[in-house]
């Protein structure tokens, strides 16, 4: 098909969101380097424990950044930038409100948390120590989410990409500095981290605030507005928590397994995780352009929008399937897997191979209804997709098995996101 200008604007928000997708997994990377090269492998294991729970705290906090997002856009589109401007800053206001929640539930509780995980005495001390840190920029962490849930609204990936990439530079050598320079220990790679995060939040509290005073917003909270955006935040909080137990008891089934196989769903995953981040960015495009279409009453241009998307989504999906088979005979020995992972392994990258075009579609959709302000029902299908799964995943008695089950979801959301799309109660119009 010919590039139309539908699939430029598709294009310009979709490739910059992916470099920001990239750049957030990042953070921890850089700190497992630094760490284990000045401090070593009990000190990897503790940031490995910590890191768990705060990469956990993201992922169920993602909603702050698509609730945004869907209802900036709508704003945009219904040519009331004044409106959307309040939505972002209620945003903002209810991300720093969930930070310090989590800093007051966590830090007392940061020692129970650690210990679920059964660490030995030394990794315990130290995970402590770089979680109870770690949490004091989980209000930074939150409103960054957020600001970035106000740019995509605006149209614009851009800036996220470029605060998300200074903030991974940033944060790299702030962790040299303290740990290998200063020797403040695992305490000095979390307070480079909380450092990096508060300023990449003061860049988009710059942004929003100026975006704010422009439009004559106030910026004091206004308890109906994070109200309003903490209702839909619930919706969008259950869909993520389906999502996540899906994840977990994908994991729980494959250590039922054995070593081999745990190990073996362990990379297939991390795999998963990483083609799904360029699948993603197009399901950020579709939440920023769905809500900014539907906002300025073009049903009809939102339909067209989202079949190119689909299109996207298909030929992304089969390019990444196509690039997974030719990595299969490599992959074991990136990871330096013994022949029983290897078997295991090259086996189910066969299904994580087979099920990328319909990834690409699901990702396209779910950000689509998302963008239509759709959360309810996105909530619902979770639920009942999750339902689906879990018998057949339950009763996995193999490897490619469990993949498969994993499948029958990714053909349950299919189904319940295609059926959604294809009618049009989401299809509300109007600011």
């Amino acid at each position: 098909m010919l590039i139309t200008s539908r699939d430029r604007e598709i294009l310009r928000l979709a490739l910059p969101a992916l470099g920001a997708l990239v750049a957030e997994p990042l953070f921890l990377i850089a700190d497992y380097a630094i760490v284990g090269h000045g401090l070593g492998t009990s000190a990897v294991g503790a940031l490995g424990v910590a890191g768990t729970v705060l990469s956990t705290l993201v992922y169920l906090c993602v909603f702050l950044a698509y609730g945004t997002t869907a209802s900036v856009a709508r704003q945009i589109g219904a040519g009331h930038p004044e409106r959307a401007m309040r939505s972002g800053v209620d945003g903002l206001w209810l991300a720093f409100g969930i930070g310090v929640a989590l800093i007051v539930v966590g830090w007392p509780l940061s020692p129970a948390i650690v210990d679920l995980f059964g660490a030995t005495a030394a990794q315990s001390a130290d995970a402590v120590t770089y979680l109870r840190i770690s949490l004091l920029g989980t209000p930074g962490m939150l409103v960054v989410l957020a600001g970035t849930g106000v740019l995509r609204g605006m149209q614009d990936t851009r800036t996220p990409l470029v605060v998300a990439v200074g903030s991974f530079a940033l944060n790299a050598l702030l962790n040299a500095w303290f740990v290998l320079g200063l020797h403040w220990g695992i305490a000095g790679s979390a307070w480079g981290t909380v450092l990096a995060q508060t300023l990449g939040a003061a860049v988009y509290l710059w942004v929003v605030v100026g975006g704010a005073r422009q439009a004559g917003v106030p910026l004091t909270p206004d308890l109906a507005g994070i109200g309003q955006a903490g209702t839909a935040s619930v919706a969008l909080l259950i869909r993520t928590v389906c999502l996540r137990i899906v994840l977990l008891v994908a994991t729980a089934v494959a250590t039922r397994m054995g070593t081999a196989e745990l190990a073996a769903h362990a990379i297939a995953t991390q795999l998963w995780t990483l083609l799904a981040l360029g699948l993603d960015a197009i399901a950020i495009a579709g939440q920023a352009i769905t809500g900014r279409s539907l906002g300025a009453g073009d049903a009809d241009g939102t339909r067209e929008a989202t079949r190119r998307m689909v299109w996207w989504g298909v030929w992304s999906g089969v390019v990444l399937g196509v690039l997974v088979v030719a990595g299969r005979p490599f992959f074991p020995g990136v990871f330096d897997a013994d022949p029983h992972v290897t078997g295991e392994l090259l086996d189910v990258l066969w299904v994580v191979a087979l099920f990328q075009p319909i990834s690409g579609v699901v990702f396209v959709l779910d950000g689509v209804l998302i963008g239509a302000g759709d959360q309810r029902y996105l909530a619902w299908a979770g639920v009942w997709t999750t339902v689906a799964y879990l018998p057949v995943a339950l009763v996995a008695d193999g490897l490619v098995v469990l993949w498969l089950a994993l499948g029958v979801w990714m053909i349950a959301r299919l189904l319940t996101l295609g059926l959604r799309a294809y009618g049009t109660r989401w299809l509300v119009t109007g600011g």
